[in-house]
């Protein structure tokens, strides 16, 4: 996936080398990177291996962190490739102000290079100048991988969350909902409308 250069309203905010050979450019997200970065999530956030996890992957995941809260959506850049992203956000919430790290992808082809400590790391920089006192980001429990990468970069108090779904379909007052509409409409008649000649 290319990436067009940077824009003016996009300066890179830092720039270093991925393994001693690639510069990794990390800037603020632009408009210019919402299709780049809603794609490379379908690729990665996929319900195949955690289900829950990654329900709500959508463009508007993208579009909506981007209008409420650019300055913690970075992008990083590997010779004009997107290479991974974050997007954040800060909740104020008396007494503190807390971070939240709500999306991290790499894309597989930049993977176990530092990509995403690079991303991390600015994210946290930037979030401790506007106050922000503790950083939060949730992951499935079985998703490895992150729990370990959370943890070394210096999360942690981990607690596994619960997370309960029920089909709604299969509930008894939606059965009773679908026959009382089907009765109604039955009741009154209906009847598809005419064509007009």
């Amino acid at each position: 996936m290319s990436l067009s250069e940077s824009e003016p309203n996009t300066p890179a905010l830092e720039s270093t080398l991925v393994n001693g050979s690639m510069p990794v450019i990390i800037r603020e997200m632009g408009v210019d990177d919402i299709a780049p970065i809603y794609h490379l999530g379908e690729t990665l956030f996929t319900s195949d291996l955690y289900p829950y996890l990654y329900r709500i992957w959508d463009e508007w995941e993208v579009i909506g962190l981007y209008n409420t809260d650019p300055e913690y959506c970075l992008v990083a850049e590997v010779n004009e490739q997107l290479a991974g992203f974050v997007l954040g956000t800060v909740i104020s919430k008396a007494p503190w102000v807390y971070g939240y790290i709500i999306w991290l992808g790499v894309n597989s082809a930049f993977q176990r290079r530092g990509v995403a400590d690079k991303l991390v790391d600015k994210l946290v920089e930037r979030m401790i100048e506007e106050g922000v006192r503790f950083m939060l980001v949730d992951t499935d429990p079985a998703n490895i991988p992150a729990v370990k990468f959370f943890n070394r970069k210096g999360f942690g108090n981990a607690r596994k969350h619960v997370f309960l779904s029920m089909n709604l379909t299969k509930h008894e007052y939606y059965g009773r909902l679908i026959a009382y509409e089907r009765d109604k409409a039955e009741r009154i008649g209906y009847r598809r409308p005419r064509r007009r000649q």
